[in-house]
């Protein structure tokens, strides 16, 4: 069984660290603004992936979103990210998420890994700074990995397989997050879905997901539902 854990708003949450280390970067590629930020007023930044929210700010602000100043935009994006959590900003694992990968981890019969918007150097920077071992996470899909969120849970099936040498079928791949795009990338590849109400999305806007929670701090309940799956 793989279990794919969304990163912000269900393991961790970072204070807004990751957008001021955004428009850090694009000030380091474009001057800085004149109001001397590059807000993202009016973005859409939950459950998405950040090369769209990159895409999106660029546009709000007239500025060039071809794919090579996307890639040096990600490289400030990581420096600035690192940075802030090398100074005042904060990477806090939410209430129960560091307990329950733990929990979850020495099982036999399943694979942890990630599922998530945030780009591969920056969510395992977010996910270290939070005080997990992002080596717990062995099986991922990150924004780098797809068009879009629907697209990251075969890429991560297809390297449960090329890790273990069998493949894993969609019902035995449970999607752990706080967003309805969570909710809707596991409907739409067959994937079980565990939502959780620690973002900012209340529980009507989860619906569709097999079992919603307020937050992961009941360690045994969730563990045991979990691992009750691996026969379904």
């Amino acid at each position: 069984m793989l279990i794919l854990f969304d990163i912000d708003g269900t393991l961790l949450k970072t204070h807004g660290a990751g957008l001021r280390a955004m428009s850090k970067a694009l000030s380091d590629l474009h001057g800085p603004h004149e109001s001397g930020t590059y807000d993202l007023a009016g973005i859409d930044t939950s459950g998405r992936l950040d090369s769209h929210i990159w895409r999106d700010l660029s546009r709000k602000h007239d500025l060039p979103h071809d794919e090579a100043t996307h890639e040096r935009f990600r490289e400030r994006y990581r420096h600035h990210l690192g940075e802030g959590f090398a100074g005042d900003s904060v990477s806090e694992a939410l209430a129960g998420a560091r307990e329950l990968v733990e929990r979850l981890h020495p099982e036999p019969e399943l694979t942890l890994g990630l599922l998530t918007g945030n780009y591969a150097t920056t969510g395992r920077l977010k996910v270290a700074s939070a005080g997990f071992d992002p080596d717990r996470f062995v099986v991922n899909a990150f924004a780098d990995d797809g068009p879009d969120r629907r697209s990251l849970p075969p890429v991560a099936i297809d390297r449960y397989r090329e890790r273990h040498g069998r493949p894993v079928a969609p019902e035995s791949v449970l999607i752990v997050g706080d967003t309805p795009h969570d909710v809707d990338c596991a409907v739409h590849n067959g994937c079980a879905c565990l939502a959780v109400t620690t973002g900012r999305h209340p529980a009507d806007e989860l619906a569709g997901a097999d079992r919603i929670v307020d937050s992961l701090e009941a360690i045994e309940d969730l563990a045991g539902w979990i691992l009750s799956r691996r026969a379904d």
